[in-house]
């Protein structure tokens, strides 16, 4: 039996924030909050889902660079210039790591400026 990925954690200055941002972007709801601070966020209970959680961990030291590893996303259930609206609107932002502007994605922010991508294929 091989391992599969469980949680990932991304470390910010605004769990609470982010977790609000992340869960419009997922729909995924809070599952937990930790006396440090920290938010767990995930698929509803019940739903079956056997995607990871995303624990949002509060750390205020100054981001070092680019982080090494990004989310890319997929619209499920619109196009993804309408994607791209509803994340925009939901506090996401463009973001310009060297794109050339031909690329069939969308490089974006979340609140606290960690990138990630607007991907064109509609997952299912």
């Amino acid at each position: 039996m091989a391992c599969r990925i469980t949680e990932l954690v991304l470390e910010c200055r605004d769990p609470h924030r982010l977790a609000e941002f992340w869960c419009e972007v997922l729909d995924y709801v809070v599952l937990l909050v930790e006396e440090d601070g920290s938010v767990e966020i995930g698929p509803p209970e019940g739903s079956g889902s056997m995607l990871p959680t995303l624990v949002l961990s509060l750390n205020t030291d100054p981001r070092k660079g680019p982080r090494r590893l990004h989310f890319d996303v997929n619209a499920t259930d619109r196009d993804q210039d309408a994607e791209l609206q509803r994340l925009l609107a939901a506090g996401a932002r463009p973001a310009d790591i060297g794109q050339t502007g031909d690329e069939p994605w969308h490089v974006l922010a979340d609140p606290e400026g960690n990138e990630f991508c607007l991907l064109r294929a509609r997952a299912t």
